[in-house]
């Protein structure tokens, strides 16, 4: 454990904004994933409810993903890139199912 002042202050701050990246992480990593498990759900089984439920789902994935990158929890490209990988999922769920129809 530190003994300066100001080295004791240092590790308090870096140990609260670890937990508050976690929290981010944690968050976009669920959002992600439910979006995911939508996307399938539709491709299984689509219907206009479940189209609907994907694009707020999206929506709200990419809004916590853009937070997480203005606070400097992810880097910009890490966040671009969740954006981009959720995106191709989705579409390909939607498009196989509307091809398949």
């Amino acid at each position: 454990m530190a003994n300066i002042k100001s080295a004791i202050k240092r590790v308090q701050i870096t140990e609260r904004n670890r937990l508050r990246n976690k929290s981010y992480k944690s968050a976009v990593r669920t959002l992600i994933k439910k979006c995911v498990t939508s996307a399938e759900q539709y491709g299984s089984n689509p219907t206009p409810e479940l189209k609907e439920e994907i694009h707020n789902r999206l929506n709200a994935a990419y809004s916590k993903i853009d937070k997480a990158v203005k606070r400097g929890v992810l880097h910009p490209n890490n966040g671009a890139r969740k954006k981009s990988n959720l995106a191709r999922v989705v579409k390909q769920q939607v498009l196989a199912q509307s091809s398949a129809s």
